[in-house]
C-alpha cells in the first residue's frame, strides 16, 4: 500500500476559489444552478455523453464480432485472444496518455485555465512516442501469438489481427490525450461526437473490407463491385482508418482559437516538472490496466488449451460481457471528473457525495444487465450464429449460457469496483489501484485456472475463479475509499509554484 501521508506535491492550494473567479469558468464544468452538488443530475448531466460515448465504442466492438462470426466463425474466436495482447500493451499506454483528463479537471476546479493547455500536451508527447515504439510489437506478434499454444489456423489469424491493430496505437493515443481536454471540463458531449465519428468511419469500413464483393447474402448486405474479401485483416485495418479519422477530428478541435485563448493549447512545448507529474500519477493508473489486461490475457490463453469450444465460449462471453460493461465506463469516467474537479475546489465532501451518487446508478445499470444474461442467453448466442460449421457453432453455444450466470454475478461487483476505483483515480490514489490488482489476481484467478486446466476441470471452474477475483476487488476497494486518505491527495502543482513558474512565461 502506499503511503497514507501525502508529501508535498501531492497538495494543492488550500484556498476555495473567489466569487470572482466564477465567471471564468465554463459552464458545462459546473452544475446546473437548478441541480443539487453531488446529486443524480450534475452526475448525469456530464455522465450521459460519456455514456453514449463508451455505447458507440460497444456498437464497435458487438459489430465487429458479428462480422467476423458472420464470414468465418474461426475468426471471431482469433480476434478477442489478439485483442487482448493488443490492450496488455496498449492499455498501460492509454490510460497514462488519458490521464490528462484529471489534470485538465483539477486545474479547471482550482480556475487555473491557462495550466489545462500545457497538461493535454504532455499527454500528446507521450502519445506520440509511445504510439511509435509500439509498432515494436509487429514483428513480434507470431511470437506472442505462439505462446497461447492454440491451433495454428486460430493462431495465424490472430498474429494477422494483432499486427493490423498495431498501427492504431499512435492516432488512439493521441485521441486519448486530447479528450482528457474536453472530459476534464465537462464538455463530454465533444468526446462524443469525437467518438461517433471515428465509430462510424470504422464500421463503414469494416463492411466492405471484411467481405468485399461478395458482400453477406444471407443477411441482405451487399458487397462492393471489385473489393478484395480481406476477412479479419480487413476488420484490423478499418480500426485504424477509424482511429486516424477519430484523432484527426479531436486535434483541430482541441487547436481552435478559443481554447488557444482561454486554455493556452498553443503552449505545445515540453513541461519537465508536468511530464513528471503526468508519469507519477498516470503511470500507475496504467499499470493497472496493464495488470488487469495482463492477468485476463493468461487466464484466456489457459482456457483456450481446454480445446476451441472452450475458447469460442469464452470470447463470447467476454464480449458479451464488454458490451455491457463499456457503458457503465461512462459512469465511471465521470465519476472521476467530479471527484478532480471537487478536490481541486477543495471540497472533498461534495467529492465524496458524487461518488456514492454513482454508485447508485452503476449498480443499478448492472442489475439489469445481470437480469438479462440470466433470462435470455440463447438469444444472445443466436446472434453470433453463422452458417459455416455449425457443429462448432454449436458447441460454442451450449458452453457460453452457463458461462453468463457466472457474468451475471461478477458484474454486480463490477459496479462497486468501477465507482470506487474512477474515484480513487480522480484523486490521484492510483498506487493502491495498481498494488490491489496485482495482489490478488494471480492468487484468487490466474493460479487456480492453471492448476484446473493442468488437471483438466471444466471452464467453469475456471471461470468461478474469475468471479472470485473481481468480487474480493470489489471488497477492497470499498474498503480503501472508507479510509478517506484519498482526500488528501492532488495530482497539480501548489498555486505559489505556478506562480513563479508563471513569472518565465
Amino acid at each position: 500500500m502506499p503511503n497514507a501521508e501525502p508529501n508535498t506535491e501531492d497538495l494543492a492550494p488550500t484556498t476555495s476559489p473567489t466569487p470572482d473567479a466564477d465567471a471564468s469558468v465554463p459552464s458545462s464544468a459546473l452544475p446546473l444552478p437548478s441541480s443539487t452538488p453531488g446529486g443524480s443530475r450534475e452526475l448525469l448531466k456530464l455522465a450521459f455523453p460519456l455514456i453514449v460515448s463508451q455505447s458507440f465504442m460497444t456498437v464497435q466492438v458487438f459489430v465487429d464480432t458479428v462480422l467476423l462470426a458472420w464470414h468465418d466463425s474461426k475468426e471471431m474466436a482469433a480476434s478477442f485472444p489478439a485483442v487482448m495482447w493488443y490492450w496488455l500493451f496498449f492499455g498501460l499506454l492509454q490510460v497514462t496518455a488519458g490521464y490528462t483528463s484529471t489534470f485538465v479537471a483539477q486545474y479547471t476546479g482550482a480556475q487555473r485555465h491557462h495550466r489545462v493547455g500545457p497538461a493535454v500536451w504532455q499527454g500528446v508527447h507521450f502519445a506520440v512516442v509511445a504510439g511509435l515504439l509500439f509498432l515494436v510489437l509487429v514483428p513480434l506478434a507470431p511470437y506472442l501469438i505462439a505462446l497461447g499454444g492454440h491451433s495454428p489456423e486460430v493462431q495465424r489469424l490472430e498474429t494477422i489481427y494483432l499486427q493490423c491493430l498495431c498501427f492504431a496505437a499512435l492516432p488512439m493515443l493521441i485521441m486519448s490525450a486530447i479528450n482528457g481536454f474536453f472530459s476534464g471540463r465537462g464538455h463530454t458531449w465533444t468526446v462524443l461526437g469525437i467518438e461517433a465519428f471515428g465509430t462510424l468511419v470504422n464500421i463503414g469500413f469494416a463492411l466492405v473490407l471484411i467481405f468485399g464483393e461478395a458482400g453477406v447474402p444471407k443477411h441482405g448486405l451487399p458487397g462492393v463491385p471489385g473489393a478484395p474479401a480481406l476477412g479479419i485483416a480487413g476488420a484490423g485495418w478499418a480500426t485504424v482508418i477509424g482511429s486516424w479519422a477519430a484523432a484527426l477530428f479531436a486535434l483541430a478541435l482541441f487547436l481552435r482559437a478559443k481554447y488557444r485563448t482561454e486554455f493556452n493549447t498553443g503552449a505545445w512545448k515540453p513541461e519537465p516538472p508536468l511530464f513528471r507529474r503526468l508519469m507519477r500519477f498516470g503511470g500507475p493508473a496504467g499499470m493497472q490496466v496493464f495488470l488487469d489486461v495482463l492477468v485476463f490475457n493468461f487466464f484466456v490463453q489457459l482456457v483456450g488449451q481446454l480445446g476451441d469450444a472452450a475458447l469460442g465460449a469464452t470470447t463470447l462471453t467476454v464480449r458479451f460481457n464488454m458490451i455491457a460493461f463499456l457503458p457503465m465506463m461512462g459512469l465511471g469516467q465521470a465519476i472521476c471528473i467530479l471527484v478532480g474537479q471537487r478536490l481541486g475546489e477543495d471540497r472533498p465532501d461534495l467529492a465524496e457525495k458524487s461518488t456514492y451518487t454513482g454508485l447508485k446508478w452503476t449498480f443499478g445499470y448492472m442489475v439489469c444487465v445481470a437480469a438479462v444474461y440470466v433470462s435470455i442467453p440463447t438469444l444472445l448466442v443466436a446472434l453470433f450464429e453463422s452458417d459455416r460449421d455449425p457443429a462448432a457453432f454449436a458447441a460454442i453455444a451450449a458452453v457460453v449460457p452457463n458461462l453468463l450466470l457466472c457474468v451475471a454475478l461478477y458484474s454486480l461487483a463490477d459496479a462497486i469496483n468501477v465507482s470506487f476505483s474512477f474515484a480513487l483515480r480522480g484523486a490521484g490514489d492510483t498506487k493502491y489501484v495498481t498494488i490491489l490488482t496485482f495482489a490478488l489476481a494471480w492468487p484468487l484467478m490466474v493460479l487456480p485456472t492453471g492448476i484446473a486446466v493442468l488437471v483438466g476441470a471444466s471452464v467453469y471452474w475456471c471461470w468461478g475463479f474469475a468471479t472470485l477475483h473481481i468480487i474480493a476487488m470489489s471488497v477492497c476497494f470499498w474498503f480503501r475509499f472508507r479510509s478517506g486518505k484519498w482526500k488528501a491527495m492532488r495530482v497539480i502543482e501548489p498555486a505559489v509554484v505556478d506562480e513563479k513558474e508563471g513569472a518565465s512565461w
